[in-house]
Protein backbone atom coordinates (compact mmCIF):
# COMPACT_ATOMS: atom_id res chain seq x y z
CA UNK A 1 0.00 0.00 0.00
CA UNK A 2 1.04 3.28 -0.56
CA UNK A 3 1.62 5.98 2.08
CA UNK A 4 2.01 9.36 1.53
CA UNK A 5 2.21 12.44 4.13
CA UNK A 6 1.44 15.68 3.19
CA UNK A 7 2.33 18.99 4.67
CA UNK A 8 0.02 21.89 3.63
CA UNK A 9 0.03 25.45 4.99
CA UNK A 10 -3.22 27.39 4.44
CA UNK A 11 -4.56 30.47 5.36
CA UNK A 12 -7.47 28.50 6.69
CA UNK A 13 -5.03 26.60 8.74
CA UNK A 14 -1.76 24.33 9.07
CA UNK A 15 -1.81 21.14 9.69
CA UNK A 16 -0.49 17.80 8.77
CA UNK A 17 -2.57 15.03 7.00
CA UNK A 18 -1.34 11.41 7.13
CA UNK A 19 -2.92 8.69 4.63
CA UNK A 20 -2.82 5.36 3.64
CA UNK A 21 -3.56 4.93 0.18
CA UNK A 22 -3.85 6.88 -2.78
CA UNK A 23 -4.20 10.82 -2.11
CA UNK A 24 -8.07 11.86 -2.34
CA UNK A 25 -9.11 14.84 -3.96
CA UNK A 26 -12.65 16.03 -3.50
CA UNK A 27 -14.34 18.25 -6.60
CA UNK A 28 -17.34 19.74 -5.32
CA UNK A 29 -19.81 21.01 -7.71
CA UNK A 30 -22.66 23.82 -6.83
CA UNK A 31 -25.58 24.20 -7.70
CA UNK A 32 -27.24 24.40 -11.54
CA UNK A 33 -23.80 23.26 -12.37
CA UNK A 34 -25.90 19.67 -13.40
CA UNK A 35 -27.29 21.80 -16.09
CA UNK A 36 -23.83 22.07 -17.98
CA UNK A 37 -23.82 21.29 -21.72
CA UNK A 38 -27.78 22.92 -21.75
CA UNK A 39 -27.76 25.72 -20.14
CA UNK A 40 -26.53 29.08 -20.96
CA UNK A 41 -23.87 27.90 -23.46
CA UNK A 42 -22.16 30.95 -24.62
CA UNK A 43 -21.09 31.34 -21.02
CA UNK A 44 -20.43 27.80 -19.36
CA UNK A 45 -19.98 25.92 -22.50
CA UNK A 46 -21.47 22.77 -23.96
CA UNK A 47 -19.25 20.21 -21.27
CA UNK A 48 -21.61 18.20 -19.43
CA UNK A 49 -21.11 17.72 -15.73
CA UNK A 50 -20.40 14.20 -16.19
CA UNK A 51 -17.77 14.55 -19.08
CA UNK A 52 -16.11 17.02 -16.26
CA UNK A 53 -16.14 14.69 -13.85
CA UNK A 54 -14.69 11.33 -16.16
CA UNK A 55 -11.89 13.49 -17.52
CA UNK A 56 -10.93 14.63 -13.64
CA UNK A 57 -11.30 11.18 -12.40
CA UNK A 58 -9.34 9.38 -15.39
CA UNK A 59 -6.52 12.46 -14.59
CA UNK A 60 -6.21 10.87 -10.93
CA UNK A 61 -6.45 8.06 -11.85
CA UNK A 62 -3.50 7.92 -13.75
CA UNK A 63 -1.56 10.37 -11.18
CA UNK A 64 -1.98 7.44 -8.44
CA UNK A 65 -5.16 9.61 -6.63
CA UNK A 66 -8.77 9.24 -5.93
CA UNK A 67 -11.23 12.05 -7.73
CA UNK A 68 -14.28 11.64 -5.62
CA UNK A 69 -16.71 14.51 -7.41
CA UNK A 70 -20.42 15.41 -5.88
CA UNK A 71 -22.62 18.05 -6.86
CA UNK A 72 -25.90 19.09 -5.27
CA UNK A 73 -28.29 22.14 -5.97
CA UNK A 74 -28.72 22.29 -1.79
CA UNK A 75 -26.52 24.11 0.28
CA UNK A 76 -26.46 22.03 3.14
CA UNK A 77 -26.10 19.25 1.16
CA UNK A 78 -22.80 20.79 -0.08
CA UNK A 79 -21.97 21.55 3.56
CA UNK A 80 -22.65 18.37 4.60
CA UNK A 81 -20.17 16.68 1.95
CA UNK A 82 -17.40 19.33 3.43
CA UNK A 83 -17.17 18.00 6.79
CA UNK A 84 -17.88 14.71 5.37
CA UNK A 85 -14.18 15.39 3.92
CA UNK A 86 -12.11 15.96 7.04
CA UNK A 87 -13.87 12.33 8.08
CA UNK A 88 -12.78 10.87 4.74
CA UNK A 89 -9.06 12.44 4.95
CA UNK A 90 -9.73 14.04 2.05
CA UNK A 91 -6.17 15.59 1.05
CA UNK A 92 -7.78 18.81 -1.42
CA UNK A 93 -10.75 20.18 -3.02
CA UNK A 94 -11.47 21.46 -5.95
CA UNK A 95 -14.59 23.81 -5.46
CA UNK A 96 -16.73 25.31 -8.22
CA UNK A 97 -19.25 26.99 -5.12
CA UNK A 98 -21.38 28.44 -8.85
CA UNK A 99 -23.77 30.54 -7.48
CA UNK A 100 -23.29 30.29 -3.48
CA UNK A 101 -20.00 32.12 -4.54
CA UNK A 102 -21.62 35.18 -3.80
CA UNK A 103 -24.07 34.24 -1.00
CA UNK A 104 -22.76 31.78 0.91
CA UNK A 105 -21.15 32.49 4.24
CA UNK A 106 -22.37 28.81 5.49
CA UNK A 107 -20.49 27.04 3.12
CA UNK A 108 -17.40 28.98 3.12
CA UNK A 109 -17.38 28.72 7.08
CA UNK A 110 -17.50 24.78 6.29
CA UNK A 111 -14.62 25.09 3.91
CA UNK A 112 -12.70 27.32 7.36
CA UNK A 113 -13.92 24.93 9.53
CA UNK A 114 -12.76 21.63 7.89
CA UNK A 115 -9.16 23.36 6.85
CA UNK A 116 -8.77 21.56 3.94
CA UNK A 117 -6.91 23.12 1.66
CA UNK A 118 -8.75 24.24 -1.66
CA UNK A 119 -9.13 25.69 -5.19
CA UNK A 120 -11.86 28.21 -6.55
CA UNK A 121 -12.59 27.12 -9.98
CA UNK A 122 -15.45 29.15 -11.73
CA UNK A 123 -16.03 27.84 -15.66
CA UNK A 124 -16.88 31.84 -16.39
CA UNK A 125 -14.80 34.91 -15.41
CA UNK A 126 -16.88 36.34 -12.57
CA UNK A 127 -15.01 39.33 -12.83
CA UNK A 128 -16.25 40.14 -16.07
CA UNK A 129 -19.70 39.77 -15.52
CA UNK A 130 -22.42 41.63 -14.02
CA UNK A 131 -21.33 43.49 -10.14
CA UNK A 132 -22.86 41.04 -8.32
CA UNK A 133 -20.92 38.21 -9.76
CA UNK A 134 -17.80 40.19 -8.79
CA UNK A 135 -17.64 39.51 -5.13
CA UNK A 136 -16.92 35.94 -3.81
CA UNK A 137 -16.78 34.61 -0.07
CA UNK A 138 -14.04 31.71 -0.86
CA UNK A 139 -11.15 33.91 -3.08
CA UNK A 140 -9.41 34.68 0.33
CA UNK A 141 -9.72 31.07 2.18
CA UNK A 142 -8.42 29.63 -1.33
CA UNK A 143 -4.72 28.26 -2.06
CA UNK A 144 -5.76 29.74 -5.17
CA UNK A 145 -8.84 30.88 -8.26
CA UNK A 146 -9.11 29.76 -11.34
CA UNK A 147 -11.83 31.00 -13.44
CA UNK A 148 -12.78 32.49 -17.07
CA UNK A 149 -11.65 29.30 -18.98
CA UNK A 150 -14.44 27.03 -19.02
CA UNK A 151 -14.01 23.16 -18.11
CA UNK A 152 -10.23 23.25 -18.52
CA UNK A 153 -10.46 25.10 -15.84
CA UNK A 154 -11.01 21.81 -13.50
CA UNK A 155 -8.06 20.20 -15.32
CA UNK A 156 -5.58 23.29 -14.17
CA UNK A 157 -6.75 23.27 -10.47
CA UNK A 158 -6.54 19.14 -10.56
CA UNK A 159 -2.69 19.38 -12.04
CA UNK A 160 -1.90 21.89 -9.25
CA UNK A 161 -3.69 20.27 -6.65
CA UNK A 162 -1.51 16.66 -8.06
CA UNK A 163 1.74 18.60 -7.83
CA UNK A 164 1.44 19.38 -4.57
CA UNK A 165 3.44 16.50 -2.11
Amino acid sequence: MLKEEFKVNTRAGAGRVKQVGPRKILVLHGPNLNLLGTREPATYGRVTLAQINRRLIAIGKTAGASVLCFQSNHEGALIDRVQLAAKQQIAWIIANPAGYTHTSIALRDALAGVAIPFVEVHLSNIHAREPFRRHSYFSDLAVGTVCGLGSRGYELALDFVLRQA
